[in-house]
């Protein structure tokens, strides 16, 4: 029985706060947090992992960083730096095909949509389990028992089988510190170029200020006269000073003159 393929998706983007810097560069806390999973479970099931990003060649410092972490194997898909989530979903498919797992962190620090998972576990035909918390290799056997984070406060639990692909947080784990003879044998380690399946589509970026979703109220009961009185206030006063009263035209005439009077709007 062959191996199980492990596979460790990563992301190479520019710090928020030095984006023209390569040099803090990276993968986000999720994906490193990926690649930690990928190797204990490589370290269960007898596996091998391999570390595959999308991009151009800038991104390959991911990759050896991988393989300075343990990797066994790292693959770029060449193609542009900003490219649609189905895309690279699709770069990736072509290198995870006979994969019993992959992992992929939940965001990265550009975007942050977290979609490359979603549409990468339908490129496989494969298990999803995204949004994941925490992680339990279950031993013996190629399962996991995995929590997803829920809205609400709440949580789900699933056991998941391979072939499957799980997108987790980045406080799941952390990445192990790779030693210093591991970090110069990666410098010069060989990285597998593939081309995309198909010509990529540039994402078309979008500057513009930032509109929170306006909120969904409900409309207001009563009619708009009631609703003008409560949004002036103006059903106390009323409660407050208003009477009903019945009376002939002169004693109602004399009766209006008493109240302003005695309201003081006029002398008395």
């Amino acid at each position: 029985m062959s191996s199980p393929i492990i596979i460790a998706c990563l992301k190479w983007v520019a710090h928020p706060g030095e984006p023209h810097d390569e040099r803090f560069a990276g993968a986000s806390p999720a994906d490193r947090a990926a690649l930690e999973l990928a190797l204990q479970q490589a370290k269960e099931l007898g596996g091998t992992v391999t570390a595959v990003t999308v991009g151009p060649p800038a991104t390959e410092t991911v990759l050896r960083d991988a393989v300075a972490a343990g990797a066994d194997r790292a693959v770029r898909v060449d193609g542009p730096a900003a490219m649609l989530s189905s895309d690279v979903a699709a770069g990736i498919a072509g290198v995870a095909e006979g994969a019993a797992w992959v992992w992929c962190g939940d965001y990265s620090l550009d975007r942050g949509t977290g979609s490359v998972p979603a549409f990468l576990a339908a490129a496989l035909g494969a298990q999803q389990a995204l949004g994941v918390i925490d992680v339990q290799f279950a031993a013996p056997g190629p399962a996991a028992r995995v929590t997803r984070r829920l809205d609400g406060g709440r949580r789900e639990v699933l056991d998941v089988t391979g072939p499957a692909v799980v997108s987790v947080e980045g406080a799941v784990a952390d990445l192990r510190r790779a030693g210093l003879g591991a970090l110069r044998v990666a410098t010069s380690a060989s990285i597998d170029v593939v081309p995309l399946r198909s010509p990529a589509r540039r994402l078309k970026a979008v500057v513009q200020p930032y509109r929170p979703r306006a909120m969904a109220l409900a409309a207001p009961d009563g009619s708009p006269l009631e609703r003008l009185r409560l949004l002036t206030d103006a059903a106390a006063a009323t409660a407050a000073r208003g009477e009903t009263v019945t009376l002939a035209p002169p004693d109602a005439a004399a009766r209006i003159v008493a109240a302003l009077r005695g309201w003081g709007y006029l002398d008395s």
